[in-house]
């Protein structure tokens, strides 16, 4: 019988340093399939912290290339080379436009310090909306379906994705990244169990590119989701009802993330 992809969050903040709230980030663990989603600093300690070693991973996907969500990618395939413990099976880095650039230029910056073999390592370069099956490279599990993919365009930078994963149970996750209101959120959570989304601001301090619990629970509200997950706060939402915000919009269960949290 397929077990049911479990997920943590691996930080609920920001880049404003916390000693409560590493940068937004998430983990999801199939059968035998490990995603890394964001990857801002010191989120390979939080990865640790789940009882998960680095080299289980098998895609680190990037919702966009600010820093607080990919600042740890550098560590990350430095220590993949360790030869002590070294990295056995392939490991895809996907993002959206531009990320094949944005790998050079780190290159260009810590030379061959971070390049793996091509057997060990392949950038993906999403399009604007797609969809794909994630799975170990070379497989020969016949029972591993692995996790469906799906993304879509977001409204903060160029290349910035939100993404949708479905295990072979159909329990359906939806992570935002960062986003202003965008009606390509509302398509791609549709009908999902689980939406994570940003809410890097309590109501009335809206700012461009971002989302309040308000919006956040209209999207929800227009998705049909079955839980609505706030996450990405900056430290103005430690004071506010960011809960009761969203329920002012969203009818479903509303849960605010916290890091490590089991979901």
């Amino acid at each position: 019988m397929a077990d049911k992809m479990q997920i943590t969050v691996l930080g609920s903040g920001t880049c404003v340093p916390s000693l409560e709230r590493y940068p937004c980030s998430i983990l999801i663990k199939g059968s035998d399939t490990c995603i890394l989603t964001d990857a801002g600093p010191g989120i390979l300690g939080q990865v640790l912290k789940t009882g998960t070693s680095i080299h289980e991973i098998d895609m680190i996907l990037l919702s966009h290339f600010h820093v607080d969500h990919c600042a740890d990618l550098a560590p990350f395939l430095f220590a993949s080379k360790y030869p002590k413990a070294g990295r056995a099976k392939k490991l895809t880095l996907a993002g959206g436009t531009g990320i094949q650039v944005f790998f050079q230029r780190l290159c260009r910056t810590f030379e061959d310090t971070i390049r793996l073999s091509p057997d060990l390592f392949e950038i993906c370069e999403l399009p604007e909306t797609g969809s794909a099956v994630v799975r170990p490279a070379h497989s020969d599990d016949p029972e591993n379906t692995g996790i469906h993919l799906a993304w879509a365009a977001m409204a903060h930078k160029p290349e910035s994705r939100a993404f949708r994963f479905t295990d072979s149970t159909g329990f359906c996750a939806v992570y935002s990244g960062d986003t202003d209101y965008n009606p390509a959120l509302v398509d791609l959570a549709s009908d999902a169990d689980l939406l994570i989304c940003e809410s890097a601001m309590p109501d009335g301090c809206h700012v461009p590119g971002h989302l309040t619990p308000g919006m956040a629970g209209k999207i929800a509200a227009s998705a049909q989701v079955r839980q609505l997950v706030l996450t990405h706060f900056y430290p103005e939402c430690e004071n506010a009802n960011m809960k009761a915000q969203a329920q002012k919009t969203f009818e479903g269960p509303v849960v605010l993330a916290r890091d490590l949290l089991h979901l």
